[in-house]
């Protein structure tokens, strides 16, 4: 479910739940098998009246639900397991204790108003050099069975000693959900069975020697179950009409073939270059010492920065979606999530507000006028609505930097954007993101920032 043209393959494959996580233990010995490849009601409903849901809380013919972890209050209803909350001027979280030799969170079960289809796992963590936190989930069927624990990735912002590192993991399944990088869905989205819960761990890890502390500061479980779409209601222009926000517009392919360990820019950087240009308006440049070991002769280097931070190792690319907001997040002040919205409205409030979004969407060129690329998968950021309501985009396609700010259809890019199906150019039909976007946001909103974060249903 990442950006990117690499297919993803999942063979069937159940991890066990391997043992406790040491500070010090390697992931293979940490997973056990899994290389290679309800108990009780939920108490969401009350971690939902703190953080809210998506688009229709409380309706369960709703399509998405949010649920966002990150007060003291949502911590404490975990298993704390050699850890324990902290708080400071960040907000609150969650450390390992320095007494123990095992060092894991547990949610308890979280029960999203949607019967889902899909679930996708995002958090923001401080991961200071030589930690990292490993995140697993299982969910819950609607006819009483219960998936593995999957591994959906050990997540480090550096390169660390720690083996493997920064990555997902390929080849997960049961035979009624499998994994897809980034995305637990159901092998047979048109089913009867639905995901109706998600019970998270996060385990916290360094290399030995270190003493740095990983810290757990937020963490979101966005279910979805869209219908089959190929287009969506026109929404008419809203409160963001003749905005554009200062965003700064920079290409992915300035950068073509640099790095070939991190995919080589290009067509491969889609993400980490919009993730990038989101993060500098909300004034966050990357430091010399960031760029010390990138190229000065590099144009944007910056951008160089953010596609060695968000690789994924395992997948071979910089597309996984929650490594680019777990990247997003690690920038102090800021925090963000992956999740879908239903309809351009809420991304208008968003853009009025002052938040630029980052989008996911497919699409032949001739489906979006001005675009002159096809893409299987493409992100981009939307800075703004012309006065007739087209979407004013920072498109990172552009072949230089002076082509990456763009005017795209209004109800062009609804459809590409908010479809779950699309047709292919030789026949048949291919997928859409259905809404998927990265919301980049102040840990500490402003009145309107906050109001329009909860109609995205970040809460």
């Amino acid at each position: 479910m990442t950006d990117s043209v690499r297919p993803v393959t999942p063979e069937p494959r159940i991890p066990d739940d391997g043992p406790a996580a040491s500070w010090s233990t390697g992931r293979r010995a940490l997973l056990g098998g899994a290389l290679g490849g309800f108990l009780a009601p939920t108490t969401s409903t009350t971690a939902r009246a703190a953080t809210g849901s998506a688009v229709g809380a409380g309706d369960r013919n709703a399509p998405v639900d949010l649920i966002v972890l990150h007060t003291a209050d949502h911590w404490a209803t975990g298993t704390l397991d050699g850890t324990r909350p902290t708080s400071g001027s960040d907000g609150a979280g969650v450390v390992p204790r320095e007494d123990s030799d095992t060092a894991r969170w547990t949610s308890r079960w979280l029960r999203p108003v949607v019967p889902a289809d899909e679930i996708i796992v995002s958090w923001n963590a401080d991961t200071p050099p030589g930690t990292a936190v490993l995140i697993e989930a299982e969910v819950r069927y609607s006819d009483t069975g219960r998936s593995p624990r999957y591994t959906l990735a050990e997540w480090a912002l550096h390169d660390t000693d720690l083996d493997p590192r920064r990555g997902s993991v390929a080849g997960q399944g049961d035979g009624v959900s499998r994994v897809l990088t980034d995305t637990i869905a159901l092998d047979d989205a048109r089913g009867p069975v639905r995901m109706i819960g998600c019970r998270v761990r996060v385990s916290f890890r360094r290399a030995p020697g270190v003493t740095a502390v990983p810290t757990l500061r937020r963490l979101a479980v966005m279910a979805s179950d869209l219908p089959d779409r190929d287009t969506v209601p026109a929404v008419p222009p809203g409160p963001a009409r003749g905005i554009e926000l200062d965003v700064p517009a920079w290409s992915q392919y300035v950068h073509t073939g640099r790095h070939p360990e991190y995919a080589g820019g290009g067509e491969a950087w889609c993400s980490p270059a919009s993730t990038q240009m989101v993060l500098a308006h909300h004034g966050h440049a990357a430091s010399p010492e960031d760029l010390a070991d990138h190229d000065p002769d590099h144009d944007d280097p910056w951008i160089c920065h953010a596609a060695r931070h968000t690789y994924d190792h395992v997948y071979r690319g910089c597309g996984n979606w929650p490594f680019n907001t777990a990247y997003a997040a690690h920038h102090p002040g800021l925090a963000a999530v992956v999740t879908r919205l239903d309809s351009l409205a809420p991304l208008e409030h968003l853009i009025a507000a002052g938040l630029p979004v980052i989008t996911s969407q497919a699409f032949r060129a001739e489906e979006v006028p001005g675009a002159g690329y096809n893409t299987p998968g493409h992100l981009l950021v939307v800075a703004g609505f012309t006065d007739d309501g087209d979407i004013v985009v920072r498109d990172p396609a552009g072949r230089d930097n002076a082509d990456v700010r763009r005017v795209y259809p209004r109800r062009a890019f609804e459809t590409v954007w908010l479809r779950t199906r699309r047709p292919l150019a030789g026949g048949g039909t291919g997928s859409g993101s259905g809404g998927v976007c990265y919301l980049i946001h102040p840990r500490r909103p402003d009145a309107a920032q906050r109001a329009a974060l909860r109609r995205a249903g970040v809460r």
